[in-house]
């Protein structure tokens, strides 16, 4: 019996040891699973609005989970003419039992946010947390001094050829200086943060053709290094440029254009299919090949960064497209920092998790 109690007592001191064991180990599944499926519902309602279906968000509001360790022991006795023989039989086993609240994002305060156009703060702090300045402007703008940047694909996929060509050479030069470093963004001195920013050119650009040419298509006077971009002018008036912002919505609708269906889909009248003056499929890629591009597959793809099913098709962003994996993490920034202070409805669904 004594032998006995000692194992019992052996057994328990291992059960002290396995919080932090479970800890290390949990924390991180956790974190990986939680951060796959924010992915996967960003991923699904991008495909929801290529297909003009309602999107809908679910929050994670808390996971939690409870470890029960279950010993059990046993013991037997043989009465013999020899030695007493003695039999011990000792079983344990841990029993996890997770819980995830989930949350909707909705009412008119997420509404309101999710419609409301992108604060030119917001692009200045996107810039300079190290987002390229094309991917910034080409994601949330949809007219710069008056130039437009495929203003119709900020909603439902549209039936013509958007306006997109020189607002694309525009963010390709801007991207050229910057890598050079003769570009930045500043919050503007003065005015509302959100309404007003300075792109500033370095003196030595002014004479590169980069320059010179980004100038011209900017229709801005030469020879000056710092320009406004204002939300509250209607056009240039010399040293500031007007801007028409994209909603988070509006943004999101853009990069959805990205979605690539299966072409029974289009065939059968599923997604709008856009057509040019000759009455030409348009390719999509030409707008946002160089920002997103999610293939679709009738198999389930091996080599996915991030992967849903969808109408029975698969969806997916491939490993490989480092551009659209950099597109798709804005867009989860842009995401946090428009929407993410919105407080969430009462939780609506508490799931105890399946052991």
């Amino acid at each position: 019996m004594l032998f006995t109690l000692g194992v019992l007592l052996i057994v328990l001191n291992g059960c002290s040891q396995l919080g932090p064991g479970r800890i290390e180990v949990g924390r991180g599944h956790y974190n990986a699973v939680v951060q796959q499926t924010d992915n996967e519902q960003m991923l699904l309602n991008l495909v929801r609005l290529r297909y003009r279906d309602t999107p809908f968000f679910l929050q994670v509001a808390s996971v939690s989970t409870n470890f029960e360790f279950q010993v059990s022991a046993d013991t037997s006795a043989s009465l013999n003419t020899g030695p007493d023989v003695y039999g011990l039989g000792v079983a344990g086993k841990m029993i996890e039992s997770p819980t995830v609240t989930y949350t909707p994002l909705q009412g008119d305060l997420f509404v309101k946010e999710l419609l409301s156009p992108v604060s030119l703060s917001t692009v200045v702090l996107l810039y300079h947390s190290g987002w390229a300045i094309d991917r910034i402007f080409n994601v949330t703008m949809q007219y710069l001094n008056g130039i437009p940047n495929a203003p119709s694909a900020s909603g439902p996929t549209p039936d013509g050829v958007p306006e997109y060509a020189v607002f694309h050479r525009i963010t390709d030069l801007l991207r050229v200086l910057q890598k050079r470093g003769d570009v930045t963004l500043w919050q503007a001195e003065g005015g509302v943060p959100a309404q007003s920013m300075i792109l500033r050119i370095a003196p030595r650009a002014l004479d590169l053709p980069e320059g010179s040419q980004l100038v011209e298509l900017l229709r801005l006077p030469p020879g000056k290094t710092d320009y406004t971009i204002t939300t509250t002018v209607d056009s240039s008036n010399g040293e500031e440029m007007s801007v028409v912002m994209r909603s988070l919505m509006a943004s999101l609708f853009y990069v959805s254009q990205g979605v690539q269906p299966l072409p029974e889909d289009e065939t059968r009248g599923r997604v709008t299919v856009t057509r040019d003056a000759s009455g030409q499929p348009f390719d999509w890629r030409r707008v946002t090949g160089e920002l997103m591009q999610i293939h679709s597959s009738v198999n389930q793809p091996e080599f996915a960064a991030v992967r849903v099913q969808y109408r029975g098709t698969w969806f997916y962003i491939d490993d490989s497209d480092l551009t659209s994996k950099s597109t798709f993490a804005l867009l989860m920034n842009l995401f946090a920092l428009q929407a993410g202070d919105v407080p969430a409805t009462a939780p609506v669904l508490t799931l105890p998790v399946a052991r």
